[in-house]
């Protein structure tokens, strides 16, 4: 009978490689800032469907008014978690128009020259996730819009952004549960760091507590 031969060297790295690259990342069932919405409890943000779908909007909302509505929901004091919900159906929305993308990123980013730690945020957060909806060229709902949204943000540093944000709220946890989202895909060692601390402080923001379970230990 034939002996069975050993692994090749190069098949046993390349292997090992893509194992290392499996434990890397934090795995996610989907875009981490689109396919999960968030729990807002009661809080007010833009309006939704019904079918319980998380690509799709209320079909009856008008776009011409996204850019207004959505500032207008992103005030000083909005929580984190509730602004990251309302920039994630803001960018869903978006999508369907790039001219109405592009106002509302240019909005927003004009909103940072006042030095607010939350303005740089929603920039930031509205950034990557256009970003992640550019990935999503394969997807039904996506597969027109993904490379003009890809396009529109190629040149803009979200992560900078959202350092500048903690920067000027240090051990914020909403903050800091976001820039875990946000890295996730990106950078391992900033994804735990950033979700080490949301979770330390979870017990300060109770929507943080509700949504927590989304970052992994």
């Amino acid at each position: 009978m034939r002996k069975m031969s050993r692994p090749s060297r190069s098949f046993l790295v390349v292997t090992f490689a893509v194992a290392l690259a499996a434990l890397a990342r934090p795995v996610f069932a989907g875009p981490p800032l689109l396919c999960h919405p968030f729990d807002i409890g009661s809080a007010r943000s833009l309006p939704w469907g019904t079918t319980g779908d998380w690509s799709q909007g209320s079909p009856d909302y008008d776009l011409s008014h996204l850019t207004a509505d959505t500032t207008a929901l992103l005030t000083a004091t909005t929580p984190v978690v509730v602004r990251m919900e309302t920039l994630r159906r803001a960018a869903i929305y978006a999508s369907r128009d790039r001219a109405i993308a592009a106002n509302l990123l240019s909005r927003l980013s004009e909103r940072t020259r006042g030095g607010d730690a939350y303005a740089w945020f929603d920039a930031a957060y509205l950034t990557e996730t256009l970003r992640q909806i550019g990935a999503l060229s394969y997807s039904g709902p996506f597969r027109d819009s993904a490379p003009q949204m890809a396009a529109l943000v190629k040149d803009v540093d979200g992560l900078a952004m959202i350092d500048k944000a903690l920067l000027l709220r240090p051990e914020d946890a909403g903050l800091e549960f976001a820039a875990a989202l946000i890295n996730a895909d990106k950078n391992r060692a900033a994804y735990t760091d950033h979700a080490r601390r949301a979770r330390a402080g979870a017990a300060r923001d109770e929507l943080v507590a509700r949504n927590i379970g989304m970052v992994q230990h």
